[in-house]
């Protein structure tokens, strides 16, 4: 495709993804609790996570905490449902609503968040297990998870990716601002043009379930160290293909 239709030259993507390992290393998303302890850990090259449905549960929620805050207001969110005793599909669903949303309050929005949760897990709850759950196509588990009020395409796409093990790609607001300062895409492109832009570029790879874990972590990284709101060009992986670089 060319720059015409609102993408870059094919192979792109592949350069990008190439260029922000070499720079970053592997990143280990998502995180989860292997110890109370510890709380959530990342694990840079293993891909093995989640290895239980406790782990599947607390990507599941950690994907709906991370709604419009960072990252660490979420593992504030998560001990406390931890230390509570309430990290699992069950607890969350009977608890009263208030008392959630006291729980997981560090994470911010945290009523919207706490109807939110309740509403996945009645819904889960359906299921005889998380394993059934993401035993089905893709699109149709997708179809599912986007009925539920409160969860869009990049909060479903993440459960999928990182609990349910599925190849698909996920598109946050970081990887727009990259792309389009790349001249991969334009503006005009929506949500599910710019995911299958690079599910495409990168549909022959015999790990594709990995390598869009790593990628969608890696842009994610870029985006704090580089390609802030304000750019900061100096040393950055991509310059060499950046247009915004040359400007």
């Amino acid at each position: 495709m060319t720059s015409g239709d609102g993408v870059g030259k094919t192979g792109k993507v592949k350069t990008i993804y190439k260029q922000l390992l070499k720079a970053y290393g592997y990143q280990g998303w998502w995180p989860v609790t292997v110890s109370k302890e510890a709380g959530p850990k990342y694990f840079p090259g293993d891909y093995s996570h989640p290895r239980n449905e406790k782990e599947a549960w607390e990507i599941i929620v950690g994907a709906i905490l991370t709604q419009n805050t960072s990252w660490k207001n979420v593992e504030k969110a998560i001990v406390n449902l931890i230390n509570s005793k309430c990290l699992d599909l069950e607890c969350i669903s009977k608890m009263k609503t208030e008392k959630l949303a006291k729980l997981i309050k560090p994470s911010g929005y945290y009523n919207q968040k706490a109807n939110r949760l309740k509403s996945l897990a009645k819904y889960l709850e359906k299921w005889p297990s998380l394993e059934a759950f993401f035993d089905r196509p893709v699109e149709e588990i997708r179809k599912e998870l986007l009925a539920i009020k409160g969860i869009g395409k990049e909060t479903a796409d993440s459960i999928l990716l990182y609990a349910g093990k599925k190849p698909i790609f996920v598109v946050d607001a970081y990887t727009r601002r990259i792309f389009h300062r790349l001249g991969l895409t334009n503006e005009s492109l929506d949500y599910d043009d710019i995911r299958k832009l690079v599910e495409s570029e990168l549909s022959k790879a015999k790990n594709k379930r990995e390598i869009f874990n790593e990628f969608h972590a890696l842009l994610v990284e870029h985006a704090k160290r580089h390609c802030r709101k304000k750019p900061i060009c100096k040393d950055c992986p991509l310059a060499g293909i950046c247009h915004a670089s040359k400007t």
